[in-house]
């Protein structure tokens, strides 16, 4: 990576004005990173409603529409973490996530419906939902770095409620849904 050295002098390690911010390299990946998690989001959007049709635990669908209702709403967050440093909202599709969805897909059609299927379902939103803390830890940690405090804290927020939807998945499977699936026989 190419540092801007001559634009260093006197100033601040750490912010968007120590590398310009619009030559870095690492503003190049936050943007590319930002990109993919605007898809991710926007096809959570499509995602999540089929998930919840296969969904038996009334328990469970309150917190996946709850976390869909979440989705929908960090979709405008992405684009306002765009606006703050002055660009359009762009999605580039996202690999990955696509997998996952796909494979949410295939655990919920191998599944028997009821407590397995429940089971599944939580086990493929929580790898959705470990890709999406991942992600969105990173980007803050860039945002941080790049000196982009507004993005930084919108980041932080989406982050913060990816961790709770985890959480509270976590808490359903073990609480009921998995102990309901184990007494399951074949």
């Amino acid at each position: 990576m190419k540092m801007t050295s001559n634009k260093t002098a006197g100033k601040t390690q750490g912010h968007s004005e120590v590398y310009g911010t619009e030559e870095s390299k690492l503003m190049e990946l936050f943007e590319e990173q930002l990109k993919d998690m605007y898809w991710v989001e926007k096809a959570l959007v499509k995602a999540i409603p089929k998930i919840l049709k296969n969904v038996s635990s009334e328990e469970l669908v309150d917190v996946i529409q709850d976390h869909l209702d979440e989705t929908e709403s960090e979709v405008g967050k992405v684009e306002r973490v765009f606006q703050s440093f002055g660009k359009k909202a762009v999605a580039t599709k996202c690999d990955a996530m696509e997998g996952l969805i796909k494979e949410a897909e295939e655990l919920m059609k191998s599944s028997d419906k009821g407590a397995m299927r429940d089971a599944a379902i939580i086990a493929a939103i929580q790898k959705i939902e470990h890709y999406e803390i991942a992600t969105y830890g990173t980007l803050r940690s860039f945002a941080r770095t790049l000196g982009l405090t507004e993005a930084a804290s919108l980041l932080e927020g989406i982050l913060k409620e990816e961790k709770d939807a985890d959480e509270k998945l976590t808490e359903i499977a073990v609480s009921t849904v998995n102990v309901s699936a184990m007494s399951e026989v074949e």
